[in-house]
């Protein structure tokens, strides 16, 4: 649980915000003040202190790329937020998706891959394509498929324990990442994700440890 009072202010009443997507890319940095963090908390869209302007402002007022807030981290010392969000478009003022990265960095593989899903999903109905027929069939077609990929992975399993080569090795990873892909449209679907499911392992083990 994110804690106001324990935020440790510089001389002008500021801290740095980190901000970072669920999947783990660093998007931007920019600066915090005492409002900032209520004001994100009550409209769930991160909010800064423009050091320029002297006032609030909600990332991508104006352009619409806003970051949607997932959850407020405190650092160890209590001298730095971390902001995880989902990003409504690009984040950097140039139009790329990271301050830091440009073109370098690219999106974490599975965050890139839910994005995709995303946007065939929202045209189900319009294209022919493999992924957009399993959204148009909904639950019961996309769900089938993980059953199938299910059973295909332990079978890969066994072959690559009975023969342990690099063939059977392929199909096993092969046959895993089809599982993965379909599992991530099923939750997309649903408009959720793995990282949702992810947080639930994390939970878990929390509350274990």
């Amino acid at each position: 649980m994110f804690d106001i009072k324990l935020v440790k202010f510089d001389g002008q009443g500021l801290v740095p915000g980190i901000v970072q997507t669920p999947g783990g890319e660093v998007r931007m940095l920019a600066y915090l003040n005492r409002e900032s963090p209520e004001r994100t908390l009550e409209t769930r869209f991160v909010t800064f202190w423009s050091r320029s302007r002297k006032s609030l402002w909600t990332k991508g007022e104006t352009s619409g790329n806003r970051l949607q807030l997932v959850e407020l981290r405190l650092d160890c010392d209590g001298d730095a937020v971390l902001i995880i969000a989902e990003p409504q478009g690009p984040t950097c003022h140039r139009g790329t998706d990271s301050c830091f990265a440009g073109e370098a960095l690219p999106q974490p593989w599975l965050e890139r891959l839910e994005a995709l899903l995303r946007k065939r999903k929202a045209t189900a109905a319009r294209d022919g394509s493999y992924t957009q027929k399993l959204f148009a069939g909904g639950v019961d077609r996309i769900g089938k498929k993980v059953v199938e990929e299910a059973g295909e992975v332990v079978i890969g399993a066994k072959n690559f324990v009975s023969e342990p080569s690099e063939q059977h090795r392929e199909e096993f990873l092969g046959e895993a990442a089809d599982l993965l892909f379909h599992l991530q449209m099923l939750l997309v679907s649903q408009g959720l994700s793995l990282q949702d499911a992810a947080r639930v392992l994390r939970e878990r083990h929390q509350q274990r440890s």
